[in-house]
């Protein structure tokens, strides 16, 4: 067994599986405490490294391409902080730090884990039922259906179509983006009629507008990867460099593409007669709309 117990957290490695497990430190992020205990088993290990530096160093995992549906739902956005493959060792510790990483890297040549991308998850990613609050709304996750719950200060195009409901069958993607506390994010989940909406998030029913706090938003990365973890895999589609690319720019426009747009047209113009939407709001979303054809 190879361990090292910081006030970061714990790596212990057992030659199969390496279980990392947050500090209970405040200095720890709420989005590594949130997200728990995590057991990469070896074979989603592509390397690890230990990063010394003068009052302390940084453990890092490298996973295989295609192995944790958080890395692939996060897109590598995730900030040093919070991210669970990290872990900060003090520099009393480095020697310890640098026999755990050299423990993992022998047992990766002793089994030959390939480096390439995998065929299939290999962590199962957060467990459901999950719900978040941000600063847009509370999304939660159910294993079969998103429901998002516009807050109070959503925009009030969000607000007057009601809560949200997908089900997982009609989710062909998810986009996440954080809340950098410097720029707004977003959680997006895409489905067949919305793949070419140009609808800004704080305009789409089926985004949240990620504004407020940074460390909460974060959290929503949480749901991102619930979902995604119960996605096909993006080697079944066209393959790993497919989750690379904009989704609209991967996939031809539908059939009833035109169809859509203009069913949400009517919904909107709905909206505007009723006085849910004032002329101003209505003239802004549908141009957003136009801009799909």
């Amino acid at each position: 067994m190879a361990e090292i117990i910081q006030r970061d957290g714990t790596w212990a490695f057992d030659g199969t599986t390496v279980r990392i497990t947050p500090g209970l430190h405040r200095s720890v992020a709420l989005f590594r405490q949130t997200y728990g205990e995590i057991s990469v088993p070896l074979e989603a290990v592509a390397g690890v490294v230990f990063e010394p530096e003068r009052k302390r160093g940084r453990l890092r995992m490298r996973l295989r391409e295609g192995a944790d549906p958080l890395l692939h739902a996060t897109g590598g956005r995730l900030p040093d902080p919070a991210d669970p493959y990290r872990l900060t060792v003090d520099v009393d510790r480095a020697g310890v730090a640098e026999y755990v990483a050299e423990e993992i890297r022998r047992s990766l040549l002793l089994d030959q884990i390939p480096n390439e991308p995998t065929k299939a998850y290999l962590l199962p990613g957060p467990p459901v039922p999950v719900s978040v609050r941000s600063s847009d709304g509370t999304v939660s996750f159910d294993g079969v259906r998103v429901r998002i719950d516009w807050a109070d200060t959503s925009d009030r195009v969000k607000r007057a179509t009601g809560p949200r409901i997908i089900d997982l069958a009609d989710v062909a993607g998810v986009e996440w983006l954080p809340n950098s506390g410097y720029e707004d994010g977003f959680l997006r989940f895409v489905t067949r009629e919305t793949s070419f909406s140009k609808l800004p998030p704080e305009k789409d029913p089926y985004a949240l507008d990620l504004w407020g706090s940074a460390r909460r938003d974060l959290l929503t990365a949480l749901v991102a990867a619930a979902v995604t973890a119960r996605l096909p895999h993006p080697s079944t589609r066209t393959g790993v460099e497919f989750a690379r690319r904009p989704l609209a720019a991967a996939v031809p426009p539908p059939a009833d593409h035109h169809d859509v747009l203009l069913r949400r047209l009517r919904e909107l113009g709905e909206l505007h007669r009723d006085g849910v939407l004032t002329d101003e709001e209505f003239t802004m979303t549908k141009a957003a709309v136009l801009r799909g054809f």
